[in-house]
């Protein structure tokens, strides 16, 4: 069995490992480029978002590759996401692709479902192996986010702008290719360590920015064009909550014990939205809540088309906490001299909201008006 997957982040990283653990082919097609974009525009139903027409580029080019079975997200619930699998099976079909897709279950039955699907693919192996292999993986990523939440602090005062952003294609390239767990926690150290040994503005006050949003424009670089950093380049601190290895731990085995970890977010959406509205529209009403007098600002990113996301950016400016929020809707037609030109006006504001105290004297002033959604 030769698996494709689509990208979303750094996720190839930890089922590279736990594929090659069990000694199944992983058929990951190479990071993704305009042309994966145009293939998923061009046979993706018209209204479908980012994220289905990226995923779906994704997975013909695994197909060019010769995978005979696809992997993908699946599941019940408001969001779309339910019906990506079998909406992407049949255009692969069209196209013919005579491919078994494999779903995973994001929904319900989360970490017994994954699990029994490794199993299945992996030609059954030993619930040990399994096991052994998936720590693995999930170790991996746990050490990437680590590394990033290092990066987002560095970028905004490195002196040589782009250093940081090349330790950590290093850090990737060396986790990737790791084959010891028992190496993992001294590799990571040493990428930490060097990232703190960087030349830095020890007397900058960078502006600190929280990014949330819907999960796969949040945690994709090719989705959001760089976003965090080119914030890096404008001197901006990136503060987000949200890595893949934190929905792991909170949806696959938190989760699946009766925790809720996300109880401290929908509480504080709750004066202004009451009930899950699918994907992470509740997550980032209440993330703008719960860190409005943390961040100087937040930047919103969503799929174009997404309900969800839409009903989040609706309420934003409702909301009673004095922060302004700037929505970035990605899809096929956004350039990135547009979004700089956005940024660039938002990090201003930011900056002028900060000085303003001084400029008059500790009054309030109409902050509303300054206020940017």
């Amino acid at each position: 069995m030769r698996v494709g997957i689509p990208h979303a982040g750094n996720i190839y990283i930890p089922l590279r490992t736990i594929f090659k653990e069990l000694g199944t082919e992983l058929v990951v097609p190479p990071p993704s480029t305009r042309r994966t974009l145009d293939l998923g525009v061009r046979y993706a139903p018209e209204g479908t978002c980012l994220p289905f027409k990226l995923t779906l580029g994704n997975l013909i080019e695994a197909c060019e590759l010769g995978a005979d079975s696809v992997l993908q997200a699946g599941g019940i619930g408001i969001c779309r996401l339910s019906y990506y699998a079998k909406v992407q099976k049949q255009i692969l079909h069209d196209l013919g692709y005579d491919i078994e897709m494999l779903t995973f279950d994001v929904s319900q039955n989360k970490l017994v479902g994954l699990l029994q699907l490794i199993k299945r693919v992996s030609n059954n192996s030993p619930w040990s192996k399994i096991i052994s292999a998936f720590h693995f993986g999930l170790a991996k990523l746990a050490a990437l986010d680590n590394i990033e939440k290092v990066i987002h602090k560095v970028r905004a005062v490195e002196l040589e702008k782009g250093t940081a952003n090349k330790i950590f294609k290093e850090s990737i390239k060396a986790i990737d290719e790791l084959s010891e767990h028992a190496a993992l926690k001294k590799i990571t150290t040493e990428y930490i360590e060097k990232l703190g040994q960087m030349a830095k503005d020890d007397r900058a006050d960078p502006l600190k920015v929280g990014i949330i949003g819907e999960i796969f424009v949040v945690l994709d670089p090719f989705s959001n064009m760089d976003l965090e950093v080119e914030l890096g380049k404008l001197g901006v601190e990136v503060k987000r909550s949200l890595f893949f290895s934190q929905w792991t731990k909170f949806s696959l085995f938190l989760n699946s014990l009766g925790i809720d970890e996300w109880k401290r977010v929908h509480k504080a959406a709750m004066p202004y939205l009451k009930r899950d509205v699918g994907g992470d529209g509740w997550e980032s009403v209440g993330e703008k809540v719960l860190h409005a007098k943390e961040y100087d600002g937040i930047i919103h990113v969503a799929p174009f088309t997404c309900m969800p996301e839409t009903v989040a950016q609706n309420i934003m400016p409702s909301t009673k906490e004095d922060i302004p929020v700037l929505t970035i809707l990605c899809d096929e037609q956004m350039a990135k001299p547009g979004m700089l030109t956005r940024l660039e006006a938002f990090v201003d504001l930011l900056k002028f909201r900060r000085r303003r105290p001084k400029l008059t004297s500790g009054t309030r002033g109409n902050r509303e008006n300054l206020s940017w959604h």
